[in-house]
């Protein structure tokens, strides 16, 4: 990357964001998950899928057996496939699925992968087949409270129209940067991306519907 490609991640300015967002949507109280192991499977499963999709996946997968990696590795490919019909991809996701829980029991489940310090904790789920960076820092900030800012597609849309990114930077150079302006904040980082999906989804669209963002008047986008 040449160095006047290099972003600038100004706190004062993410921070701003951060507030019109929080007061535009309000809390959003994520992840929707009930344990830690469940926001972990939901993390795989929603890979290029929606929300409500990965639901009906799981409330099949929950009929079919506990939500547990002996229970899910108990079954076939083909009958884990089926229950994840709903979310798309079924067939790579439930070869992904069985992956990552054949790590996490060989970890020793929560209890083993709770005693990692942050940055070996990612690197073991990057390793898992699967598992890429998106992914493994959905599981690292809502399933085990640690400070790293999840980017996706639509933290790089917004960010690039509002002038905090200039389009052409790479994963960890957003996670970075962002992560060493606003400081090592878990709950920050779990608002911030969750309001940026509920942003992404509802006003900035790939056609975004500009005259409902509070953002507009500091958009350089528009």
């Amino acid at each position: 990357m040449s160095q006047h490609s290099i972003p600038t991640f100004e706190a004062t300015k993410l921070r701003t964001i951060f507030g019109f967002l929080l007061g535009s949507y309000g809390p959003q109280y994520w992840w929707p998950g009930g344990t830690p192991f469940e926001i972990m499977v939901g993390a795989i499963l929603t890979q290029n899928a929606s929300w409500s999709n990965v639901e009906q996946g799981l409330a099949r997968l929950c009929s079919r057996t506990p939500l547990e990696a002996e229970a899910i590795l108990s079954l076939s490919s083909d009958e884990l496939a089926e229950c994840l019909r709903p979310v798309g991809y079924f067939n790579l996701k439930s070869q992904r699925l069985q992956a990552f829980c054949r790590a996490y029991l060989k970890a020793r489940g929560l209890d083993g992968l709770r005693t990692l310090e942050t940055g070996e904790l990612r690197r073991f789920l990057l390793r898992i087949h699967g598992i890429g960076p998106e992914t493994a820092d959905d599981m690292l900030l809502y399933a085990f409270d640690r400070p790293v800012f999840v980017v996706d597609a639509y933290t790089r849309r917004i960010f690039q129209r509002l002038g905090v990114l200039t389009g052409s930077e790479g994963y960890e150079t957003i996670r970075h940067g962002v992560e060493t302006a606003l400081g090592q904040d878990v709950g920050l980082f779990n608002e911030y991306h969750a309001l940026i999906v509920r942003h992404g989804k509802e006003v900035c669209r790939i056609r975004p519907l500009c005259t409902q963002c509070r953002l507009r008047e500091s958009c350089p986008w528009t």
